[in-house]
């Protein structure tokens, strides 16, 4: 089946290959460990084979594609030790955001995050997954954005990529959306008291969910980690 990409002239082939590929393979559309063949790419997505080669080249640099010469392209499998790497990174990254943000806010992004929050309630509700890992993604890039720093969140997509296919398998869990949405108020509420040292605790808390999860998801999806 062909499926047709959504037109811009501000958005590349090879870049709207590289984004619906990307989707797949964090919703397990295609596992680890799948042959990624060119030819049927193009054919999928109904372009020809440099958009994607360069979508591929790409998502080699994020970790989530192998390419090996003479043999073809491959979906890494899912690693424990890259996965636990790139949350600590984030971590790091992420609570030098958060109590930045207690010292100052933009009120605009503020704003904004009541409607990310108001919109990931309803998707939780609905367990709507991949809908709400979106909106994850633009809460915590909107915390850096207010608090002046959005270069964090943007250094950080890539890394988190090694952690992206195992949230992805946490959120069918039925208690999970709920609770993610009340770990992001509690985030907020802190910022809007310019409580750092709650702030912190508030983000290390939400972030060792998926540490918490890790081993019952490694036993029900061996089969996708390598």
């Amino acid at each position: 089946m062909t499926i047709v990409l959504p037109d811009s002239s501000e958005d590349s082939a090879a870049r709207r290959v590289e984004r619906e590929l990307h989707k797949a393979i964090i919703t397990l559309e295609i596992q680890p460990g799948a042959s990624l063949s060119e030819k049927d790419l193009a054919d999928r997505y109904g372009v020809s084979r440099q958009p994607v080669r360069e979508a591929l080249i790409n998502l080699g640099k994020a970790g989530l594609v192998e390419i090996q010469p003479r043999r073809g392209s491959f979906v890494v499998k899912i690693s424990l030790d890259l996965m636990r790497q790139a949350r600590f990174v984030r971590e790091s990254v992420e609570v030098a955001v958060v109590r930045r943000a207690c010292v100052s806010f933009d009120p605009a992004v503020r704003r904004r995050i009541d409607d990310i929050l108001a919109r990931q309630a309803d998707l939780a509700a609905a367990q709507s997954h991949y809908p709400f890992q979106r909106e994850d993604e633009a809460f915590h890039a909107a915390l850096a954005e207010g608090a002046g720093f959005p270069a964090a969140w943007a250094t950080l997509k890539t890394i988190k990529a090694h952690m992206d296919r195992v949230c992805h398998l946490t959120l069918p869990l039925p208690e999970t959306l709920p609770k993610l949405v009340d770990e992001h108020r509690r985030i907020i509420g802190a910022i809007d008291d310019h409580d750092a040292d709650r702030a912190e605790v508030a983000l290390k808390v939400h972030l060792e969910g998926i540490l918490k999860a890790l081993p019952k998801i490694r036993e029900q999806f061996g089969f996708l980690f390598v």
